[in-house]
């Protein structure tokens, strides 16, 4: 029910490429007007005067409009089409690689990582965000009933656990009434369901894992739930068979937080309600005269212990009193409008004048490798996010021990309370003004609030809380519903920032729908949030990997591909443009239709599909050094300024290989299918070395993709050569066997390469980047973390530039890119290290500090 349906997601690759191909489409707009004019305004002036021409003076009325389209038709491969095959089909294959990743497989629950959905998985590469339930996400989900306080005396606090206590078998054997029916209630109200085997043993099945501990905490007292059949439940007490006949069920909402159940004891015929719950939803239904101090203490003692408390309650019912609300609640069970809202209103008449038993305390253990995943990805500038529907101090308690929060010193910790908009207001400001006394010190600050001050923060305070969010790194909210979940990540979109949203049960389906990246786990609550994911993982510590490598990975490719397959086009279509200022601007093509065809399907697309195979740094050192991953974050390797970089060396390649071809065919009065191979070869040449020159590890593959498509260009145009009637007959044969030509080719390339190869190579040893070292340090076979003085003042001189909002340090993927700035990037987001924008109230050296802290 709270699954909805899913809206389509756009990665920012995505996004940006539709941006730039926009621009594209404009830029073709443009030329192919001028030229259309220049050209209609050549052949009025020019035509005349030539004889081999042909001008007619007798023109049709749309004569005017033949040369710009004709322009229009030369420029059409501007904008590749491709270029959506081609990523779909890498994508398609970054999927199968998570697919088939053995280290990120879990053997114990025999449960590998599936990629859903095949089209974001660059996404990962740009997360800065990562918004994770608790309860299954980060711990096991495998509850262990540890301790108990029942009617204020508290069991297990000296040995840890309450089944070993001497005081509570002492009581077991003393049959003491309020043991017996605070047991009684553990074993009755729930939703379990047990299975009798053939050798008599009674195994349990449970939608929630702390029904099934305290079903099977109470089997251990000699409280045993036998059988379910129909509406009676059968209990095996202290060796004595008692039947129950359940009349009602109050179901469990997150509204509520709380369930109940209507039963009748077979034998005594006496009516009865059984309670548990959150201690804030049974504590308002208790008599005014209950004793509540002594199991209040418990509830916060267990708290602190990251333990998940539950309180039980019950009364004794009239039989009058239960007969005029069962009338009720049956007319709200039937109801069809606002069937929820009457049913919440009906169990909260029946759930009122409680007797309070005591509390339960569960032990829910963190996941192995929990932690240490945390704090690689804090390292490399992912903030996180804890949504759980806990209590306030067992999400703390929680938080501190998976790295979530660093204790004092150096972590700070705020709390937003309250429970009116007043209170909210004045906690919300007095914590704003701790974070600026504290910005002096670069703390890890993280805030706490519940889900009651939440609603009333984001209602009535939305830009102090959004200024409080966006200078934390940390959030924990708790007693969070699931719709609040989804509320918060909505929220932390609307920042512009990529979120990635981890749970594992159905309440966490809406969030993880929400978010840009939704990744579900395969645990003990089901299969819904895997299913309705993008990504599925067995365990939490799997995200490290996935999000350090293969998003990493998908991105850098990805920002390749897509600016490469706009850089071939443009190549072609510079060339096609130049040729029209030496053939009276008339729309000609130098091409055959045969060879721009081939040019994109054959030519210049396989050499780039092996880019998939591409890495230019191992596994083992991006894992080490996570920091790398900010170049990824703030869309460093595919923007505005990047592709800027790629049109510029399009430009300039096709102008080599025009005037190149020119100077050396032209004086030669070559015909004009030679000029069009010649030109054609020299773009497959510049194309096989700017592969050669990007790409970071060579495999097999990658040397015969690249320069057996070389060859393949050959053996393709001799095989036409030989056919008479292609247009093409006996060319390659003339062209090849002059001396002149192979010159060309050889001088396209040095004059083509020779400044990009220059520039990268100066860019790479004397303005390295982060990745530079780390790349000059695994090719000369020295571990990566030996030369960390270098790689660190690398990153604080990023930290450097990040201060000033107009210089930010340029990243080597591309040898043309300049400098990014705000300008470059096209939103108000700084691209570095911090990944936070600049507020107005924001001041500047707190935003350094903070990014400081980061890159530490």
């Amino acid at each position: 029910m709270s699954k909805g349906l899913p809206a389509p997601k756009l990665t920012a690759v995505d996004g940006m490429i539709d941006k730039l191909t926009g621009a594209i489409f404009i830029f073709q707009l443009v030329v192919v007007l001028i030229l259309g004019i220049a050209g209609d305004a050549w052949k009025s002036a020019e035509a005349d005067k030539i004889w081999y021409v042909k001008h007619s003076k007798k023109a049709p009325w749309f004569d005017f409009f033949v040369i710009p389209l004709r322009f229009e038709l030369l420029c059409s491969i501007m904008i590749p089409i491709s270029i959506k095959v081609s990523l779909d089909f890498v994508k398609a294959l970054y999927a199968k690689f998570i697919d088939w990743d053995l280290q990120m497989y879990d053997e114990k629950t025999d449960t590998p990582t599936v990629a859903t959905n095949t089209a974001i998985s660059e996404d990962l590469g740009q997360v800065e965000y990562i918004l994770t339930d608790k309860t299954g996400t980060l711990t096991e989900n495998v509850m262990i009933f540890k301790r108990c306080c029942i009617k204020g005396v508290c069991y297990g606090n000296s040995t840890g656990d309450a089944l070993t206590d001497s005081a509570l078998k002492r009581g077991l054997t003393e049959k003491n009434p309020d043991i017996v029916k605070f047991l009684t209630v553990m074993a009755v109200c729930n939703t379990v369901v047990p299975i009798l085997s053939s050798n008599g043993a009674v195994s349990y099945k449970a939608q929630s894992q702390d029904e099934e501990a305290l079903v099977n905490a109470a089997a251990q007292l000699r409280v045993v739930l036998l059988s379910k059949r129909g509406a009676t439940s059968e209990v095996k007490l202290f060796g004595e068979i008692k039947e129950y006949e359940v009349l009602d069920l109050l179901e469990f909402t997150s509204d509520r937080k709380r369930m109940s159940v209507v039963i009748r004891d077979s034998d005594t015929r006496k009516l009865m309600l059984l309670s548990k719950g959150a201690d804030e939803a049974i504590f308002p239904v208790l008599c005014s005269d209950q004793p509540v101090r002594a199991v209040a203490d418990a509830v916060e003692t267990y708290s602190k212990l990251g333990l998940r408390t539950m309180c039980f309650a019950w009364r004794e019912l009239k039989e009058d009193e239960y007969t005029k609300w069962s009338f009720k609640f049956k007319d709200a069970s039937s109801s069809v409008i606002e069937r929820e809202w009457k049913m919440a209103e009906v169990c909260q008449l029946m759930e009122a004048n409680l007797e309070l038993l005591g509390v339960t305390a569960i032990e829910d253990k963190l996941q192995e490798g929990v932690p240490d995943t945390i704090e690689t990805l804090r390292k490399a500038g992912i903030n996180f996010w804890m949504l759980t529907g806990d209590k306030h101090a067992t999400a703390v308690q929680i938080a501190l021990s998976c790295n979530f929060v660093l204790p004092e010193p150096a972590g700070q910790l705020l709390h937003v309370q309250g429970s009116t908009q007043q209170e909210i207001a004045v906690s919300l400001e007095r914590v704003l003004c701790t974070m600026q006394i504290s910005s002096t010190e670069p703390k890890d600050v993280a805030f706490v609030i519940d889900g009651w001050a939440l609603e009333i923060a984001l209602k009535h305070h939305y830009e102090a809380f959004t200024e409080l969010a966006t200078l934390c790194r940390t959030a924990i909210c708790c007693r969070v519903t699931p719709s609040q979940k989804a509320q918060l990540v909505e929220l932390v979109k609307s920042w512009e920032f990529r979120t990635l949203a981890i749970g594992d049960g159905g309440n966490d389906v809406r969030m993880i729908q929400e978010a840009h990246v939704g990744v579900g786990i395969s645990g003990r609550e089901g299969l819904q949030a895997a299913r309705a994911s993008d990504f599925s993982i067995g365990k939490f510590r799997f995200l490290k990997r996935l999000i350090l490598v293969h998003g990493r990975y998908s991105y850098n490719r990805t920002a390749f591909l897509s600016q490469y397959s706009i850089y071939k086009s443009l190549l072609i279509c510079f060339i096609q443009i130049f040729f029209s200022f030496v053939s009276g601007i008339s729309g000609t093509s130098l091409f055959n239709s045969f060879s721009l065809m081939s040019y994109n399907v054959l030519y210049t697309s396989i050499p780039v599909m092996v880019n998939v195979l591409d890495k230019d740094l191992s596994e083992s050192t991006v894992l080490q050094h996570p920091q790398i991953l900010y170049y990824c974050q703030g869309g460093r390797l595919l923007n505005p300024s990047t592709f800027a970089g790629w049109f510029g060396k399009s430009l300039f390649h096709a102008t080599i290989v025009f005037l190149v071809t020119i100077h050396v065919y032209a004086n030669e009065k070559s015909e004009i299918e030679e000029l069009s191979i010649v030109a054609l070869s020299g773009c497959i040449w510049l194309q096989a070395f700017v592969i050669a020159l990007e790409t970071n590890s060579f495999t097999v593959l990658q040397h015969i993709a690249i320069w057996g498509n070389l060859l393949a260009f050959y053996v393709v145009n001799f095989i036409v050569s030989m056919v008479p009637w292609g247009g093409m007959y006996t060319v390659m044969f003339r062209i090849c066997t002059q001396p002149s030509y192979w010159l060309t080719m050889l001088l396209i390339t040095f004059l083509g390469m020779g400044p990009v190869l220059a520039l990268k190579y100066f860019r790479f040893i004397y303005r390295p980047s982060a990745i530079n070292i780390l790349q000059q340090l695994e090719r000369s076979c020295l571990t990566p973390s030996s030369n960390l003085s270098s790689l660190e003042s690398n990153l604080k001189q990023t930290d450097k530039d990040l201060q000033s909002p107009n210089l930010v340090q340029a990243d080597v993927g591309n040898v043309y890119e300049p400098l990014l700035g705000d300008s470059a990037s096209g939103s108000k987001r700084i691209l570095g290290p911090s990944s936070v924008e600049f507020l107005p109230s924001t001041p500047q050296k707190m935003l350094s500090n903070y990014s400081r802290s980061k890159i530490q």
